[in-house]
């Protein structure tokens, strides 16, 4: 479990994060959402223990993660959206990092990177963007880690890859593992993230399941515009449009609507799901 509280942080006069509360539970895939600048990566980086929350309080099972004990930094890995090719083949850069992740299997690396059509013997320093983003997804998976965050993974993946990077995440991670992946790719991962986190600058607008967000909120695939809607926009053959479920009925959670919903109706939205 990962609990966060009142979690601040500022770079100089810049106020980033201010009072951020969450709990992050275990078997689940958050998307983390956000307009640029609100500090998505730098949340991600706090969790992992790359930076010191400045107030407030961040603890990974009990544990600050910026002490960076042994023993919670193999529990976790961090994919920055920015990876650096290395002077080796992607075998040799797994079996050499891999020592530092108690559980990391070296066969399932192996394994991922088949799923990518990625050769495990190319040198990192000759891969494109797509093939060493592949290769950093196939190790952060076999890391086996209890805590996976991950910014922009789809981020230079082809449609195929991307679709690869879903099957692989959903097949290769564990029923307890906590997932958070920060992206702008909405519909890349909209099959798998489940629930969904959308930042605001310092605060959190929405933390909510897909069940919890159908629940509230109804997603009109038509070609009327309710005046009560909170967001719409024109697609081909109608519109989508999100408005009150003041019927209860159930229907699809479209992400990039349901954002745009939620940065539009900031206070609304912050009402409608106060616990």
């Amino acid at each position: 479990m990962i609990r966060i509280s009142k979690l601040g942080f500022s770079y100089g006069k810049d106020v980033v994060l201010k009072d951020i509360t969450m709990n992050l539970e275990e078997g689940r895939i958050y998307g983390l959402l956000g307009e640029n600048g609100v500090g998505k990566t730098t949340l991600l980086t706090i969790l992992s223990g790359l930076k010191p929350a400045m107030s407030g309080t961040i603890e990974v099972d009990g544990t600050n993660p910026f002490e960076r004990r042994p023993s919670t930094l193999s529990s976790l890995y961090y994919l920055p959206d920015e990876v650096l090719p290395k002077q080796c083949s992607a075998l040799a850069f797994a079996q050499d990092m891999g020592q530092y992740w108690e559980s990391f299997d070296t066969g399932k690396f192996v394994e991922i990177m088949k799923t990518f059509d990625s050769d495990i013997n190319q040198r990192m320093d000759c891969m494109s963007l797509g093939q060493l983003k592949k290769a950093y997804i196939s190790f952060a998976l076999a890391c086996n880690a209890r805590y996976l965050f991950m910014d922009e993974p789809t981020n230079g993946l082809d449609i195929p890859s991307k679709a690869q990077f879903r099957k692989a995440v959903t097949k290769y991670t564990s029923e307890n593992t906590t997932i958070v992946i920060s992206t702008h790719q909405a519909r890349d991962l909209e099959a798998i993230i489940d629930p969904i986190i959308i930042l605001d600058r310092q605060s959190v607008l929405l933390n909510a399941t897909v069940e919890q967000i159908s629940e509230k909120l109804y997603f009109d695939y038509g070609n009327t515009v309710e005046p009560d809607a909170l967001y719409s926009e024109l697609i081909p053959g109608g519109c989508i449009q999100v408005l009150p479920n003041s019927s209860g009925i159930e229907s699809k959670v479209n992400i990039e609507a349901l954002f745009n919903a939620v940065l539009g109706n900031k206070e609304t939205i912050r009402e409608m799901f106060k616990k």
